[in-house]
């Protein structure tokens, strides 16, 4: 069976093609590919060595050719077109009078496609504007509306943590995520350190939930007060990747316990919770707004 490979495009999209015509191929190299309707071109980025599953109808389409130079050429110039573009339909939208953001604009390599990609608070009618931007560049109109998720995938940037966006890295699909997994993690649940440069909750919070999840069925509730092998005290928080439990002893000095040193859970003695400052109840209610646009975005 021929090799398979997943090509990067605009925007961070990904998809996989096999090298059905055994061409010579390398790595960071763009390629010309069979698209839904005709071809386009896209960067090489991986070669896939373990098998995948593709449901029916999915399996994956061709490379068709190493891009040479006449391609790139070509593709240079269709890049200074997108920009142009996005300026003329920009006017196009306000002489429809329609609520929406252009976020980005994308050519097919052969020309018989033109995706512009927006965002806007609700449905749009843009029947009218897709028949004048089909008189205008006599090809194939596609106005694709997209979450702020994808908005941010598609223009890039970088993370708090100083590296390049996950969405625009690594992730192909977005999965649901809460507020409940910062606090499961103990991160700062100030609203602007768990956010994106989407204005949506942090993907990587994710990432290591599961981690924390199997940690803490080891140990009682943080707020117990438990008696250990090393002295008695109240759980403050768990130190997950070393899987210690911090508590926190009468005269207020804390020492760390494994799930194996804890003897005893004493029942119904919980730590009492401390009052909120004004602050942290705003940052409790820009808590709320956030999980609720996870929920109905």
């Amino acid at each position: 069976m021929a090799d398979l490979y997943l090509v990067e495009f605009k925007g961070s999209r990904k998809e996989f093609f096999y090298n059905t015509y055994y061409h010579t191929l390398r790595l960071d190299d763009y390629v010309i590919v069979q698209a839904d309707q005709g071809e386009d071109m896209g960067l090489l980025s991986l070669k896939i060595d373990t098998d995948v599953d593709f449901a029916d109808g999915a399996r994956p389409r061709s490379i068709l050719r190493p891009a040479g130079e006449d391609d790139q050429t070509h593709f240079n110039q269709l890049k200074g077109n997108e920009i142009q573009y996005k300026g003329e339909i920009i006017e196009l939208i306000q002489k429809h009078q329609l609520v929406m953001k252009v976020v980005d604009v994308e050519c097919q390599f052969d020309g018989n496609k033109i995706t512009f990609y927006f965002t806007a608070d609700h449905r749009v009618d843009f029947r009218a504007l897709v028949r004048d931007l089909a008189a205008r560049y006599r090809t194939r109109i596609e106005l694709r509306q997209i979450g702020v998720r994808d908005e941010a995938r598609r223009i890039g940037g970088y993370g708090v943590c100083g590296r390049m966006q996950c969405c625009n890295s690594h992730i192909r699909e977005f999965a649901p995520i809460s507020t409940q997994h910062a606090r499961e993690q103990y991160l700062s649940l100030n609203p602007s350190k768990i956010s994106g440069n989407c204005g949506r909750l942090l993907c990587c919070l994710r990432y290591e939930s599961d981690l924390y999840a199997e940690c803490r069925k080891k140990f009682p509730d943080t707020g117990r007060f438990v008696i250990t092998k090393k002295g008695d005290g109240t759980i403050d928080r768990l130190d997950v990747f070393n899987e210690e439990a911090i508590v926190i002893n009468e005269d207020g000095i804390p020492f760390r316990v494994s799930a194996e040193e804890i003897l005893q859970v004493k029942e119904g003695a919980v730590m009492r919770p401390t009052v909120k400052t004004e602050e942290e109840e705003m940052d409790e209610a820009a808590l709320k707004q956030l999980d609720d646009l996870e929920h109905n975005p």
